[in-house]
């Protein structure tokens, strides 16, 4: 019953549900690239270099042998380069996406984390270590003017 419990303790807290959340958004944002990149980036790609279908382009080394019914018996081995420019184009949009997104989050918490600006409602905890940091030095000039006199 303790694994139960510590399980649910784990699973409730916030950072448990965010990042779940954030998983099921990135599976859907992979989707959504690899249609993108598929349907979007690559055909007009294909239509400037003739045609070329560069998924299904690749080097190979060695050709498949076939039986004289036409079974392969071994298959091609060949690299796959097409397939590997089209991940890396998925891998460039993400990351240039993410990037993006990262940006403009983390000019939204530098503004909220700013104190003197009134347009966003800042944290909480920024605002009682601002009050707390105001206070302190309050007391300490305070103190310094009982010391002097």
């Amino acid at each position: 019953m303790k694994i139960i419990k510590e399980f649910k303790e784990f699973a409730v807290k916030g950072n448990m549900m965010d990042m779940a959340i954030g998983i099921i958004i990135g599976a859907s944002f992979n989707k959504v690239i690899d249609v993108l990149v598929k349907k979007v980036f690559m055909p007009p790609l294909s239509l400037l270099s003739g045609g070329i279908n560069f998924q299904n382009k690749s080097i190979i080394l060695k050709e498949a042998v076939k039986d004289t019914s036409g079974t392969i018996i071994t298959d091609e081995v060949a690299i796959g380069y097409g397939a590997f420019g089209e991940a890396f184009l998925d891998f460039l949009i993400i990351g240039f996406t993410v990037f993006v997104v990262v940006k403009f989050l983390n000019r939204l918490r530098n503004k909220s984390h700013d104190t003197n600006d009134k347009t966003v409602a800042t944290p909480k905890d920024i605002e009682l270590l601002t009050n707390l940091t105001v206070l302190m030095e309050e007391q300490n000039k305070l103190l310094k003017s009982r010391l002097k006199d």
